[in-house]
């Protein structure tokens, strides 16, 4: 993981949390880029399928953005989740992330915000998020926004469909 730096630049004057639109998926694309680096992976995200996810036939994803004026500066990605024994509906943060240099300026506390609403106008019944084991930062984040710690009781298991 690499690590964030200390430059703090001054909060845009107003921030605009948004749905994200199509003319800002190079942006967004570029910030997804810059969150895998963040974690030590690479991107194989593209715009094109970006376009697919948001905007496609079947839309798989939902994202909202932080629009600075001049540029994004963060990025909400929220996809669908189900609880089926319990006939709940919720929504997974999936991915947040705010700009080197905006963060602490409260960008991603409105971004929170705004997707619990969503979810919330959704039917949703909880909004879940994940942070790795060992990213204290993200742990206090979202403890601050009132998440609460859930125990990981399984293993996950994937299978490639190619």
């Amino acid at each position: 993981m690499t690590e964030d730096t200390d430059i703090t630049l001054p909060r845009p004057p107003v921030v605009v949390i948004r749905a994200a639109k199509p003319h800002d998926l190079p942006q967004l694309n570029a910030m997804i880029a810059a969150l895998a680096m963040h974690h030590g992976d690479a991107s194989a995200m593209t715009p094109e399928k970006l376009e697919r996810d948001l905007f496609g036939p079947m839309p798989w994803i939902t994202a909202l953005v932080a629009d600075g004026g001049e540029g994004l500066i963060g990025y909400a990605i929220l996809v669908p989740l189900y609880r089926a024994q319990e006939g709940k509906r919720g929504m997974d943060l999936h991915h947040l992330y705010v700009s080197d240099g905006q963060r602490g300026n409260g960008i991603g506390q409105h971004l929170v915000a705004r997707a619990r609403e969503l979810a919330r106008q959704s039917g949703c019944d909880y909004l879940s998020v994940s942070a790795a084991t060992g990213n204290f930062a993200a742990h206090r984040f979202y403890e601050h926004m009132d998440f609460v710690p859930r125990p990981v009781t399984g293993m996950r298991y994937m299978q490639a469909l190619s």
